[in-house]
């Protein structure tokens, strides 16, 4: 069950980014980092880091604006039963471990 959710996860992770990658305006580069499914499949979260930092309230909002279109697409192309319903937030982990890697240069 393990290898199904982590087989879910990498799937969504790679249509939400193709989905984002399409409907950019192109102003901030957003990338989707992570994704993580509940056990039982119903619901996802899809982690992003966007650049520039001063763009990344405009870009989280326009992807949780677009959380309809996107479930729409996860539907047209994952041939699952259930189809999760998609959260989307910002990749804190990343952002403190490139705090961190920056902080360690300056040594």
């Amino acid at each position: 069950m393990l290898q199904r959710n982590e087989k879910v996860a990498n799937f969504l992770k790679e249509l939400s980014a193709q989905f984002l990658e399409h409907e950019s305006n192109g102003t901030s580069l957003i990338t989707v980092t992570s994704c993580n499914v509940s056990p039982d499949l119903k619901r996802a979260t899809i982690f992003i880091t966007v650049l520039p930092d001063e763009k990344e309230h405009d870009a989280l909002d326009f992807a949780k604006r677009k959380r309809g279109e996107l479930r729409d697409h996860i539907k047209k192309n994952m041939q699952t039963k259930v189809i999760p319903f998609v959260d989307i937030e910002i990749d804190r982990g990343e952002k403190n471990r490139q705090k961190i890697d920056e902080l360690l240069r300056e040594k």
